[in-house]
């Protein structure tokens, strides 16, 4: 109802302006403050005070007046503020929006008939994924997720490098030692634990093994590398042995966020089909590339960059960014619209990037990138291994035991006469602790540097995850203790708790829209906190199942409580935390 009433007052305010004959190409439209008897205001006054020749204040009553309202669904009145234009809803607006909140459908927007591919993840296959890198998926497939409720048609990627100096090493050091030859065991029983320690051995061959056998070990490494991009179907398959485990590994973990994938592309397919080559030399002819060293390089200081851009090396190897180039050239041809999520230190090459395909004469206004800083855990709050770090595995094992002790806790507590059973509680703790690591990483601006605190990640009563799950769950509580009636009177709904929940619901959909435009998920975690607040003051000043309750007010609360499970769900799907029915 929200996106249907912002159409209304752009079309009347547009109107007024004309007849006003001011400028109408800035409505000003915005959401009032706290205390406003509002549910849109416009500041267009103080833009047009100059134009007016009149006080803000003044050209704000003049609009008001000139608004028409006749005929208008969902817009009541139209009135001054000071300088600002408020607009007040109709009885309508509320009774529809409780209708639509209904739904479990709701906040979907109608489909767009646009194909969005949203590329993120993308870790090497060298090993387990790490804390550090962790945001790169939550914060990707909210992105996706995202994209998907505003009505678009989304596909999931993982770009998988294949064909680096990295994977040459992992290859090499696969075929040359043996279990024996190996310093530890697993940390955990799954295939990219166990294969990453080959990966380790070969790195540490290299650094400490003499001279003349490092020497030899790089021939053999440089000879894989040469076989891909000469197109070697055995080199391929000798690397693809190890991508393809490793990366099984890597999914197993991925899922338990969970982090899914519609496909995944390999760096080596825009090899073997020849279209790195062919992109290469179209980079040659361009009058940016300059032959430095026997290496072919892109001038791109037009696009304010000093460091050239390398696509081809001394020896005729093609870089990750040739390759790159050619992977995106295809995403262009298969989608109407290409976002990627990057980390921060990458930032630099997406430019390189854009600028190349530009170059290259690509429309790269399909093209968007979604930065995002690291994330860092308190020094000491968990131990690492061997000196390899924090493994995600770790951190989401560690978020589900505190969540079972939050949750057990809390047991003696609850309100609700359904018993929890062990394998609940597990449940549960999962539901909690994942969640709890998810909400805490994407509710934050991607471009601020994140500390994960488990304090405030798994604060109950805070701005959290399981602050906002067990507003819902507090939902499924009161419906599972009544029927939802087939009709309702929203006109019964007059308590100012009740008013705020239904107007902050009929934003929903609106939120998504502005999301969406943004590339932000953090505006629907921001949105579920505050929503979690406004059904929290609903329930504490609005009886819903008390027997002094009137029964058509019962109704109403009650399909309000749907509304607010429906948004809640919702709203943490979008996030890609899971909505549980009991805590």
């Amino acid at each position: 109802m929200f996106l249907a009433l912002r159409a209304e007052v752009e079309d009347a305010l547009e109107a007024a302006l004309e007849d006003l004959d001011l400028p109408s190409d800035d409505l000003g439209i915005e959401e009032p403050p706290e205390g406003v008897d509002a549910v849109l205001a416009s500041s267009a006054a103080f833009r047009l005070a100059g134009a007016a020749e009149a006080a803000p204040p003044e050209v704000a009553g003049r609009i008001a007046d000139a608004v028409e309202t006749d005929g208008l669904t969902y817009v009541s009145e139209v009135r001054a503020q000071g300088p600002y234009v408020n607009v007040l809803p109709t009885p309508a607006y509320y009774a529809d929006t409780l209708e639509a909140g209904r739904e479990e459908e709701y906040g979907h927007l109608p489909a767009t008939g646009q194909d969005v591919l949203v590329e993120h993840t993308s870790a090497n296959p060298t090993g387990p994924v790490h804390v550090g890198r962790a945001r790169n998926p939550i914060v990707g497939d909210a992105v996706a997720r995202l994209m998907d409720y505003a009505g678009h048609d989304v596909t999931k990627e993982y770009y998988v490098n294949d064909a680096g100096r990295q994977m040459a090493v992992f290859t090499w050091a696969y075929e040359t030692f043996d279990e024996d030859d190996l310093e530890s065991d697993p940390e955990r029983d799954r295939i990219e634990y166990d294969l990453v320690r080959y990966y380790r051995k070969g790195n540490q061959y290299l650094e400490e093994a003499d001279p003349e056998a490092v020497e030899e070990a790089e021939d053999e490494i440089q000879a894989i590398l040469q076989g891909l991009e000469a197109g070697d179907e055995d080199t391929y398959e000798r690397v693809q042995r190890v991508v393809d485990q490793v990366l099984s590994g890597m999914q197993e973990c991925l899922l338990r966020l969970p982090a899914e994938f519609d496909e995944f592309v390999k760096e080596t397919e825009f090899m073997l089909d020849g279209s790195t080559e062919a992109l290469a030399e179209r980079l040659k002819e361009t009058d940016e590339a300059v032959l430095e060293e026997g290496a072919w390089q892109l001038d791109l200081s037009e696009w304010g960059y000093e460091k050239k851009l390398v696509f081809l090396r001394s020896d005729g190897t093609s870089l990750y960014t040739t390759r790159d180039l050619a992977h995106h050239e295809w995403k262009f041809e298969e989608y109407d619209r290409s976002i990627t999520v990057l980390g921060e230190d990458h930032k630099l090459q997406a430019g390189q990037l854009q600028a190349a395909l530009e170059l290259l004469g690509n429309d790269t206004e399909q093209l968007d990138d979604v930065i995002y800083s690291y994330v860092n855990l308190p020094e000491g709050k968990m131990s690492t291994r061997a000196g390899t770090g924090v493994d995600l595995d770790d951190l989401l094992d560690e978020a589900i035991r505190r969540a079972r002790d939050e949750v057990e806790s809390r047991l003696d507590e609850r309100i609700r006469d359904d018993e929890l059973d062990e394998e609940d509680v597990e449940r549960i703790a999962e539901q909690v602790g994942v969640g709890a690591v998810r909400y805490d990483i994407v509710s934050k601006q991607p471009a601020k540097a994140i500390t994960f605190e488990w304090e405030e990640a798994l604060d109950f009563e805070a701005q959290s995850a399981p602050y906002v799950q067990y507003a819902h769950a507090r939902c499924c509580g009161i419906l599972e203790e009544a029927d939802q009636p087939a009709e309702v009177d929203a006109s019964v709904l007059d308590d100012d708790a009740e008013i705020d929940l239904l107007r902050k619901t009929a934003r929903f959909p609106g939120v998504i829209e502005a999301a969406a435009e943004d590339l932000e998920p953090h505006q629907v975690a921001t949105f579920a906190r505050e929503y979690a607040d406004a059904f929290n003051a609903f329930y504490r000043e609005c009886p819903v199942l008390a027997d002094d309750v009137d029964p058509a007010v019962r109704g109403a609360r009650l399909a309000l409580v749907a509304s607010a499970r429906n948004t809640l769900a919702n709203a943490l799907d979008v996030l890609g935390v899971e909505a549980p029915t009991s805590m």
